[in-house]
């Protein structure tokens, strides 16, 4: 399974994303994309191998991948503090990679039904359904 980890900002729910992926399912073809260097590198430290950093890179990313994996501004235009482009945004929504989006109530976005869940419980739940689809 070709599997996309996208973050932004520090690069920590991806760093998770990336340590709590390769444990569990080590013959994963496992790609990280950063929207920023600092997400990128954060990634690269977890184990990713294969990684890059930007808006092409979203880009070209989501039309390569079986799953997208990733907190839920990834797919909203000017999230994560403007580091997710519009382009960003549309490559994630209109890929026809299945997505698994974790739901963080942060920059301006709040989700309805989400309790202060710890971000822990969150990508335990995320992964448990990423390798649903395997």
């Amino acid at each position: 399974m070709k599997i996309l980890v996208i973050d932004g900002q520090g690069g920590n729910i991806g760093r998770q994303l990336v340590k709590m992926i390769l444990e569990r399912m080590p013959d994963s073809d496992l790609r990280a994309v950063g929207t920023n260097s600092i997400a990128t590198a954060n990634m690269l430290k977890a184990g990713a191998v294969n990684a890059a950093t930007g808006e092409n890179a979203v880009i070209v990313g989501c039309r390569w991948a079986d799953a997208i994996i990733g907190p839920l501004g990834i797919v909203i235009a000017d999230a994560l503090m403007g580091e997710v482009t519009p382009a960003m945004a549309a490559a994630v929504g209109q890929s026809d990679a299945a997505r698994v989006l974790i739901p963080l109530n942060r920059c301006e976005t709040l989700v309805a039904g989400v309790k202060d869940t710890s971000t822990g419980v969150l990508l335990e739940d995320a992964v448990e359904k990423l390798m649903s689809f395997v």
